[in-house]
């Protein structure tokens, strides 16, 4: 009986990729739905990057720094020497928000490393959620949010260090001249710039995100489908191996999108602040 009620693999991928969501989305771009459990874990992880990087402040001292406070200082530091060569101008604003940002999503991803059934099973057995998918880095609206976001940053700082006019100007004059009839050209030629770094920018991160989320299901069908015999016996033992292959891979996955995407974000706002 409980063979037969299993779901296939196909029914069991579909169901893990399905988002808990306010409606169902019926068209491509539809911002009438909401991605709740995308917007759940992405505020969770949020509130614990702050409040990590808030203790790691209260604990930083002039003495001998433990290992959370010398791990913690080595981030800093290296996002301020990343600033320092990419943004020329006031950093006070950009670097903690690169380090912001890093820690951000390297938490996110993260969420892809704990065993893809957990969530799914508390939602279902203990709060009755027929549907959750927990990591928010695998859903375009998230990723796309926060590259929004940085567009928004971008455009922000080209006025602010240019001032209005000289922000508009540019997007106008640049880059094949100050001539009235070639206005047109710049300035689709510069509307494009904006969105391909910020579809780029999202894109890159949901991509690399998905992808490994799909491995972790195609790993996870490798035992959850064997049976009692010599070719369920080793479909386990790929199991174990595929999976702690591809958990040891994925690490450095989580740790170098977060990486592209915050040096990234620095070098689209430090050419905000430089003229074409």
């Amino acid at each position: 009986m409980a063979t037969a009620e299993a779901p296939t693999a196909t029914e069991y991928i579909v169901h893990h990729l399905t988002h808990l969501s306010t409606a169902k989305q019926k068209v491509i771009v539809d911002f009438s739905v909401f991605n709740i459990d995308t917007i759940f874990f992405s505020v969770l992880m949020l509130v614990c990057t702050l409040l990590l990087l808030r203790a790691a402040a209260k604990r930083a001292s002039a003495g001998v720094p433990g290992k959370f406070q010398a791990f913690v200082e080595m981030l800093v530091e290296m996002v301020e020497e990343q600033s320092k060569s990419i943004v020329h101008g006031d950093r006070s604003f950009i670097a903690p928000l690169a380090l912001t940002v890093f820690v951000w999503i390297v938490l996110m991803n993260a969420i892809d490393l704990i065993p893809v059934d957990l969530f799914p099973w508390i939602a279902h057995n203990i709060f009755h959620i027929e549907y959750l998918r927990p990591l928010p880095t695998a859903d375009l609206n998230g990723t796309l949010g926060m590259s929004l976001g940085v567009l928004l940053l971008m455009i922000y700082y080209g006025v602010k260090i240019k001032g209005l006019g000289g922000w508009v100007h540019e997007l106008f004059a640049a880059p094949f001249g100050d001539k009235w009839f070639l206005y047109p050209f710049n300035f689709g030629l510069n509307l494009i710039e904006y969105l391909a770094k910020m579809v780029s920018l999202g894109m890159r991160l949901f991509g690399n995100m998905y992808a490994g989320e799909l491995l972790f299901f195609l790993i996870a069908l490798l035992g959850g489908f064997a049976a009692l015999n010599a070719t369920g016996i080793l479909m386990v033992i790929g199991h174990v191996i595929a999976g702690t292959a591809w958990l040891l891979f994925h690490i450095l996955i989580v740790i170098l999108q977060a990486f592209i995407f915050m040096m990234l974000t620095m070098v689209y706002i430090g050419q905000a602040h430089e003229g074409h």
